[in-house]
């Protein structure tokens, strides 16, 4: 049996689209779930280590929105890739690091100061993220795309 796992989900929302979530391993919308394959699961589906890190973005992503909303920061979309590693300890297997990669994309420059300021307090302020007990990094862009005339 290996001794370590890594697992990827994203969590997604744009201005013109709902919010949604996915784990880019060709598994449907549809919620089908087993253990993974590499503990005898079903391959193709969620797991529950998808649904862990599922939880971790959107959960941030709604956490951004009403911050956002809140300091009055117009923004195109938010996308945030969550990766997790599992590993064996002492005592069982247990995620020990998850990484969370927001990317903001926002209209203006100059919310850029105002955008670190909203995606750091969201940080500091998602209720998932601050109940993990393994390691957390947290590794943020900001883009402006389609920037329109302030």
């Amino acid at each position: 049996m290996e001794s370590t796992y890594s697992y990827h989900a994203s969590a997604h929302f744009h201005q013109y689209d709902r919010s949604f979530v996915s784990i880019d391993q060709g598994v449907p919308r549809l919620v089908h779930f087993s253990a993974p394959p590499e503990f005898g699961g079903e391959p193709g589906v969620w797991t529950p280590e998808h649904f862990l890190l599922a939880a971790v973005g959107s959960c941030l992503i709604e956490t951004f929105k009403a911050v956002a909303k809140a300091s009055k920061l117009e923004f195109q979309g938010i996308e945030v890739g969550v990766d997790g590693v599992i590993e064996k300890e002492a005592d069982g297997l247990r995620f020990t690091k998850i990484s969370i990669r927001p990317v903001l994309i926002i209209y203006h420059d100059a919310s850029r100061e105002l955008a670190a300021r909203v995606l750091a307090k969201t940080e500091r302020s998602c209720l998932i993220v601050r109940s993990l007990s393994s390691e957390t990094a947290f590794d943020s862009k900001i883009l402006i795309e389609n920037p329109v005339p302030a």
